[in-house]
């Protein structure tokens, strides 16, 4: 038995469980971005390259070009980098629902990391594509304009848990500065934000503490911190002027990582996500403790596909949106 939804904009069967009764869509953040990114999608399919055109349109440049030939340096920058994900992420999505529906046929739930909980509202019908990348848009402005305000940013921390890199962020920061566990991804990863000076005290330090690496990532700021403050309000208003409608699959929020699929609880919650932290493994826990069986990562990279078989390594897994 089929029957046939819309979600984010595009048509949708629901048709019998293929490998697993219920699965989840996952959609990637700032980090997974790279020079060629929706290349493939585009060759091959033209919902996707119609996708990109009504992106350009939206946001006044031509996004297909920038993410197909850069330059990095305009790719990486929060501004753009930001709709360049997600697109892709939405592009992937709606080429999965028309070309290969017995792929999506079972996805009962959806997640994204920081930006990609936007793609995942949209994914589930909570906005609409142009509405959600103007929105999308706004964040990244903000941020950036936030970031720039003050040298900070982001590295990543492998091979040390929660508790340890707490009291080492704690020991290694000035009275002034902002450090602390921003993005709790998978045991063993977990993303450091803060000022410039306390992440260069903090990778000698959390070496000789046993962490195996310190690794920068390519983002403007300290996302999900204290300094993201000032784009706070630019964020709110845009998500009070944009429509969003409840959900027809849970979203799982990044902020609590709980279902969600009221539309007041998710303007709230997408409010507060840019600056707490990001509870990303809690997320997942919390999706399989649900009933959550198998995992696709839609768009661009396999970050996603890397911090899932940290958390549970027999769960099924697979990947959309390269070739």
């Amino acid at each position: 038995m089929r029957r046939t939804i819309s979600l984010g904009g595009f048509l949708f069967e629901r048709l019998l469980p293929m490998d697993v009764n219920s699965a989840g869509i996952l959609f990637p953040g700032q980090g997974a971005q790279g020079v060629g990114m929706g290349r493939w999608l585009c060759d091959n399919y033209s919902i996707a390259k119609d996708l990109f055109a009504e992106a350009g349109e939206v946001l006044g440049y031509d996004l297909a070009d920038l993410c197909q030939n850069g330059p990095t340096e305009k790719l990486d920058a929060t501004e753009f980098c930001q709709p360049a994900l997600f697109t892709v992420g939405i592009a992937a999505a709606r080429v999965l629902a028309a070309e290969h529906p017995q792929r999506v046929s079972n996805i009962s739930a959806s997640a994204g990391l920081s930006l990609g909980e936007y793609t995942a509202v949209c994914f589930a019908g909570g906005l609409d594509f142009a509405d959600a990348l103007r929105l999308v848009q706004r964040r990244g402005q903000a941020m950036q304009s936030a970031s720039d305000a003050v040298q900070s940013g982001m590295a990543s921390v492998l091979g040390m848990e929660l508790e340890p890199l707490q009291a080492l962020c704690d020991d290694v920061r000035e009275a002034d500065e902002v450090l602390r566990p921003a993005n709790l991804l998978c045991p063993g990863n977990i993303a450091v934000s803060g000022h410039l000076t306390a992440i260069e005290r903090l990778q000698p330090a959390a070496l000789e503490a046993g962490a195996m690496k310190v690794v920068p990532l390519s983002v403007a700021g300290a996302f999900h911190t204290s300094l993201m403050e000032p784009a706070v309000e630019s964020l709110q208003q845009a998500l009070a002027e944009i429509p969003i409608r409840d959900t027809r699959i849970p979203v799982y929020s990044n902020v609590d990582a709980a279902p969600h699929q009221s539309a007041d609880e998710i303007r709230d919650l997408l409010s507060r996500q840019v600056t707490q932290p990001v509870m990303w493994e809690a997320s997942i826990r919390r999706m399989i403790d649900d009933g959550i069986e198998g995992f696709l990562e839609a768009g661009t990279g396999r970050v996603l596909r890397g911090t899932l078989k940290r958390i549970q390594r027999k769960i099924p897994t697979d990947g959309f949106g390269d070739e």
